[in-house]
């Protein structure tokens, strides 16, 4: 591979990692925290998080992979995948016993004491879960270890950038329904938490179907 094309994939891994934070199981984690408040500079906060959780996951199966030859199983990578499923349901039920307390105790207060190691938790977890795709494709096409962790580096510092703004995005409507029609938070806040569960069902459902078949 010439340095010119060698730039380009490492450019293509950033620009990845920027749309590998659209992925909806991505979206739905993060949207149970910051929908839990309604200040934008938190909102960011919960996204660069999560982004840095799933940067140091991603780089270390890349060391791993990559770096160290150390194989990843497929056997490995399917429970990753389906450790993502419960982490939604888990994330769901929370927000869901959050706003019910605070709907009955009419308290809209928010604990932040954990609000930056949670996001970074479900980070690591989703990196992890992704890691077993991303070095496969990157062994199958990038020769040089050197440049195989530097793509993985890139593809992490761009899904760390694509959720930050997506979790801009997310934050400004919150706190525009917060601001204008502050009635409507709690059923917003526990619809996500509903849509979580949903969704980690969902997913749980088509993994143990692949994994039984």
């Amino acid at each position: 591979m010439n340095e010119t094309s060698e730039l380009l994939v490492l450019g293509l891994g950033l620009i990845l990692g920027l749309r590998h934070a659209l992925d909806p199981d991505h979206i739905v984690a993060v949207t149970t925290f910051i929908g839990e408040q309604q200040q934008i500079r938190r909102a960011c906060r919960i996204g660069l998080f999560w982004g840095m959780g799933h940067t140091i996951a991603l780089s270390t199966a890349g060391l791993l992979v990559v770096g160290l030859k150390v194989p990843m199983s497929t056997w490995l990578a399917d429970r990753l995948e389906f450790a993502v499923c419960i982490m939604l349901i888990v994330l769901g039920v929370r927000l869901i016993t959050n706003v019910h307390r605070r709907w009955h105790s009419h308290d809209h207060s928010v604990d932040w004491q954990r609000s930056g190691l949670r996001p970074l938790i479900v980070g690591i977890v989703h990196g992890a879960a992704g890691s077993a795709s991303l070095t496969l494709l990157v062994l199958s096409t990038i020769s040089s270890t050197f440049h195989a962790l530097l793509y993985i580096l890139l593809f992490g510092i761009g899904s760390m950038a694509g959720m930050l703004l997506i979790s801009l995005l997310i934050s400004i409507p919150v706190k525009l329904a917060g601001e204008r029609l502050s009635s409507a938070v709690l059923p917003i806040q526990m619809g996500t938490g509903i849509l979580s569960c949903a969704f980690g069902l969902y997913l749980g459902v088509t993994i143990w179907s692949r994994l039984a078949s």
